[in-house]
Parts: structure tokens; C-alpha cells; sequence
């Protein structure tokens, strides 16, 4: 596990671009693991800067998402489809056919799990998942528990998880309590894993995830057993790493 700490916010998602960046300039058929939330905001910005600058190219690439609301219209503001839509997907070259997010208004939430776990592996092996982390230690929406489900799957979503999430929403109770979500062995089948995290709020979870001991209690914590993770970090969020 390789582990950077930045001074700055700017430097931060310059290196995450960069990381990005490499990756497509030497593999332009990459498939890419995709995050939403406030964490990759600027890194996404990073990544149309440089697609403006001409100096990446997405026309080949793929991309597939980490989770979606259940209950919410690809339309709506907050959905995770609006979320790329917006902050990368209509900035840049890639093809709307090769970006992949769950359908969170699936009339069968079973089938479309199981449809979106085999076109993950029919798709082949992510060559980066990037990634946040939540206050309890959640990746994509798994949250804490005794156990982990390994592929695609309907979560419930914990009330810190929707408090977390209620600013992207008017009022908190219109935050939707269920989501589809790559599972943590999907997550963990990428080639390569960058994890990126700001904020003091999230330091006492980054010790955890990083330096505690691995457990399904903090969904995170399994990272540790990848063979290739970079964790981007500003200042305030490594803080208590020893």
C-alpha cells in the first residue's frame, strides 16, 4: 500500500488525474472503476483540464460505476447518473455506451444486480477502481457488518450514511434508504485501487482502515489484503497515521 500525503487540495487531485492520466495514455482501452460524492469532484476536473489540453483521450476507454440510488430517476439531480453526467461524462470523448452505472429504477433490483455483476465480468478485470471512504468505514454503499456480500447487491443504507449524503439533497428525509452497490470482492477484483480521502472527519477512519486490524466492521479495512492500493491523502485526513 502506497500511501501520499498532500498540502494542498489542488496537488491532491493533480496526482489522482495524473495516476488516470498515465494509465489511459498507455492503455487508451482501459476500464475504469468510477466514484461519485464530494471526494473525486476534483479530480474529475483535473481529468477534462486534461482531455482540453489534448493530452488524454477517453474515446476508448470504459467506464463503470461503484453504486446508485434505489428509488431515483436517472434525471434527478442527486442520482449518480446526473453526478457523471455532469462532472466528467459530458466534458469529455468517452462514448455513453461504454459508461456503466446501476439502475437503481429497476423494476427487478435481484435481476439487475445479477445483470450488472456479469457485465462487470464479462467486461474483463478494472484496471483502477477509484475510491472514496466513509465516515464508518463504508467502500462504494457496503456498509459495516458481521458479514460482506461479495457481488452486486441492494444495500440499506445506515442513517450516518444518509446523513453524510443529505447535503446533496433539499431536506434529509428525501435521502433514499437503499442502494445498488458493487460488492467488496468486485471492488477488490481491480488490478489497482486508489483510494482518495480529505477532510479531519475522516481521520480517525483512514487509521482504522489503513492501520487497524482487517474486519467486515469497517468495509475499508480489506484493502489492506490488495497487492496494488495508492491512498491519496490531503493533510488533515492522514493526521493520525503513525
Amino acid at each position: 500500500m502506497n500511501i501520499l500525503t498532500f498540502q494542498t487540495q489542488d496537488a491532491l487531485n493533480q496526482a489522482g488525474a495524473g495516476i488516470i492520466t498515465a494509465l489511459l495514455q498507455t492503455n487508451p482501452n482501459a476500464r475504469l472503476g468510477l466514484a461519485t460524492g464530494g471526494t473525486p469532484v476534483g479530480i474529475y476536473e483535473e481529468l477534462v483540464r486534461a482531455y482540453q489540453a489534448g493530452t488524454v483521450s477517453f474515446q476508448n476507454a470504459s467506464s463503470f460505476n461503484l453504486d446508485e440510488y434505489i428509488g431515483l430517476e436517472r434525471t434527478h439531480e442527486a442520482s449518480y447518473y446526473t453526478f457523471m453526467q455532469q462532472h466528467l461524462f459530458s466534458q469529455i470523448d468517452i462514448a455513453p455506451e461504454r459508461c456503466h452505472i446501476p439502475n437503481g429504477k429497476a423494476d427487478d433490483l435481484d435481476a439487475e444486480c445479477l445483470r450488472y455483476e456479469k457485465l462487470l465480468e464479462d467486461s474483463g478485470q478494472i484496471d483502477l477502481q477509484l475510491l472514496g471512504i466513509g465516515h464508518n468505514g463504508h467502500i462504494g454503499f457496503n456498509e459495516p457488518d458481521g458479514t460482506l456480500t461479495r457481488g452486486t447487491h441492494v444495500v440499506q443504507l445506515r442513517e450516518q450514511t444518509r446523513e453524510a449524503n443529505a447535503r446533496f439533497f433539499d431536506t434529509p428525509d428525501q435521502v433514499p434508504t437503499q442502494a445498488i452497490t458493487m460488492g467488496v470482492g468486485t471492488i477488490l477484483k481491480a488490478k489497482m485501487i486508489l483510494l482518495v480521502v480529505r477532510g479531519r472527519d475522516k481521520a480517525e477512519i483512514v487509521k482504522q482502515a489503513l492501520q487497524g486490524p482487517i474486519t467486515t466492521e469497517c468495509p475499508a479495512s480489506l484493502l489492506q489484503t490488495h497487492p496494488h492500493v495508492v491512498v491519496l491523502l490531503d493533510q488533515e485526513a492522514g493526521s493520525l497515521l503513525v
